[in-house]
């Protein structure tokens, strides 16, 4: 899932390096690796072009339906990437999510959970996307933006990892760009419903195990400021 094996034809017809694997080995339950070595074909850190991705910084998140209680600082490392971001000037996309229902009890657009945080809102970026799906390239300009730029790095922050973060890591996979996760600038919560119920430290954990595996790359906040600076 997810992985490519070699070189395939980009969109606009020519040579597009696979970047879904990330070459993360699976093991059997007696610990010897089943899946491992898989080429990954990531372009060199010289010829990355990357962008900031900032998903759905809302006030839903915080004093609306589905407050974020994971991990610990996801705000302010998310703030810091911002920053570090404008100033190394890296484009930045800040993403803002509505339900299509009008009537919707959480995300309804123009409702005040629905509006970015003022923290999001009043730093720099470059381009400000509403979507109405979890993944942000569903029904945006987010690919021909991305496009126009040249990008061929998408640096995932936001909310929720399980959701959106995690639909546009995937979708961005899949269009052939190299996908940054970053494990402490992204958030979740608990979660119980018909299916079963996790904490939210189990839900980032495993969300973030799965992007690994194939996705993205997953990386503290720390370690993505090394690399841009």
């Amino acid at each position: 899932m997810g992985t490519t094996g070699g070189v395939r034809k980009a969109r606009h017809g020519s040579q597009s390096r696979g970047t879904c694997d990330t070459g993360g080995a699976v093991k059997a339950g007696d610990g010897s690796v089943i899946l491992a070595g898989l080429s990954t074909f990531l372009p060199g850190a010289e010829s990355m072009s990357r962008a900031l991705l900032v998903i759905d910084v809302q006030r839903e998140y915080f004093s609306g339906a589905l407050p974020i209680t994971h991990p610990a600082g996801h705000l302010e490392s998310i703030l810091k990437v911002m920053d570090e971001a404008a100033a190394a000037g890296l484009p930045i996309a800040v993403i803002r999510h509505h339900q299509p229902d009008p009537e919707s009890a959480i995300f309804r657009l123009n409702s005040p959970e629905w509006e970015l945080l003022p923290e999001v809102e009043r730093r720099p970026h470059d381009v400000l996307i509403d979507k109405q799906f979890p993944g942000s390239f569903t029904g945006t300009d987010l690919g021909s933006w991305i496009d126009e730029k040249k990008i061929d790095t998408v640096s995932i922050s936001g909310y929720m990892t399980h959701m959106c973060c995690d639909t546009t890591a995937r979708q961005a996979c899949h269009r052939g760009l190299k996908v940054e996760f970053l494990r402490d600038a992204t958030g979740t919560l608990a979660v119980e419903n018909e299916a079963g119920s996790v904490t939210a430290e189990q839900m980032q954990t495993a969300t973030l195990v799965a992007q690994q595996m194939f996705l993205s790359e997953v990386l503290d906040s720390k370690t993505w400021l090394d690399r841009i600076g």
